[in-house]
């Protein structure tokens, strides 16, 4: 590492002001910084001064991440062997997953810091470290045999439109990965919401449809067991099967501090008591299942962990994270319940309250502001 470290100090000269390839500052900062802990600190004007910096807190996340990712690129194997009626052994399934899943990932990557450092390099800032969780997070809420061009448009739309044009990392209003899929869905909504799109090169008489999809048709004898469901050995996008390595991830985002344990559990109570309230109606076949039934379906826990606790789009008062994460629980089996052209309803529910976010923490802060002046008052006349 010295001799790496002597490397970039010798020619990071030329990447200062005044040095011959000081245009390309931002990019040279950017893998520094990525290869090293930076020697900045904060000088003044800072309320919280900590030893953690963005760097970090993104590379946490990405760790999370990964029992998700490793169980996806498996379970990606898994179904495609299941439905052409193969033997199971784990090296090919894996081997044939991350051949599926690892080119979405490199695509990912690739368009979406081309388009950071451009931008980085125009307005003369630093490439800011989003975008590698950003990049992780979009291929893993895709089909695993989502075309390689869509993940390109989806990663660029999510990155030009729903972050950039707000002022980049920390000023957007919506969660870049989910704005990426919610692109796909919208634009190509036969190639990201059939039943074909689960399941990589499935034999053709295998339905593989989703345990949504099944109760969409009302196909409800053919819901997977679960143990099934809760260990992820179903069809689905990429990371979101596995309720338990998404809770592993959630383990180490709460112990760290850097996920919000509060969103996380306003959100599943907010399902609960969404799903409950619909078990009394009883309605239809969504309202019919058992309301815990919804936390191990489709993409709720994936989002209640990594979606929904983005610091930058979700509510950033303590009381209002509680109303924002149960609101996101409700909507989302509302929307599933109520809107047969889409079963999902995870996704649309987090954007929905990713623009009301900031009106849930205004009122939260004047509800604040009205208490202590009242108490002012009473201390006055006191």
């Amino acid at each position: 590492m010295k001799l790496l470290r002597d490397f970039l100090d010798k020619q990071k000269p030329h990447f200062v002001k005044g040095g011959r390839f000081e245009k390309l500052h931002s990019t040279f900062d950017a893998f520094e910084t990525f290869l090293f802990v930076p020697n900045k600190v904060t000088s003044s004007g800072a309320h919280i001064r900590d030893a953690i910096d963005m760097k970090r807190t993104m590379i946490i996340v990405v760790v999370a991440l990964l029992p998700a990712l490793i169980f996806g690129i498996w379970n990606v194997g898994y179904q495609h062997y299941l439905s052409q009626g193969l033997a199971y052994d784990f090296w090919p399934m894996f081997g044939f997953g991350l051949m599926k899943v690892l080119p979405i990932i490199i695509v990912s990557y690739v368009v979406g810091l081309g388009i950071e450092f451009a931008f980085a390099q125009v307005r003369h800032h630093e490439v800011n470290e989003g975008f590698l969780v950003s990049g992780m997070l979009i291929p893993l809420v895709m089909p695993p045999d989502v075309p390689l061009w869509m993940v390109a448009i989806a990663t660029a739309f999510a990155v030009i439109i729903g972050k950039e044009v707000f002022g980049g990392t920390g000023m957007n209003i919506l969660n870049p990965a989910l704005t990426a899929r919610a692109f796909l869905f919208f634009a190509y909504p036969s190639e990201m919401s059939g039943d074909l799109v689960w399941i990589a090169e499935k034999a053709d008489a295998y339905s593989g449809a989703t345990p949504l999809g099944h109760l969409l048709v009302g196909e409800v004898d053919k819901i997977p067991s679960d143990w099934a469901m809760f260990l992820g050995t179903i069809p689905g996008s990429i990371g979101e099967t596995s309720t338990l390595a998404i809770l592993l991830g959630a383990i180490i985002l709460i112990a760290t501090g850097v996920g919000s344990a509060r969103i996380m559990f306003s959100v599943v109570a907010g399902g609960l008591v969404m799903g409950w309230l619909f078990n009394l109606w009883g309605a239809n076949d969504y309202m019919n299942i058992p309301a815990y039934q919804h936390l191990i379906m489709g993409g709720f826990a994936f989002g209640t962990v990594f979606m929904a606790t983005d610091p930058v789009s979700a509510s950033q008062t303590g009381i209002g994270k509680y109303y924002y994460g149960f609101l996101i629980g409700m909507i989302a089996v509302l929307i599933r319940v109520f809107n047969p052209a889409y079963p999902e309803g995870m996704m649309l529910a987090i954007l929905l309250m990713n623009v009301f976010a900031p009106l849930i923490d205004h009122y939260v802060i004047q509800s604040n502001i009205k208490k202590r002046l009242k108490r002012a008052k009473v201390a006055v006349k006191a």
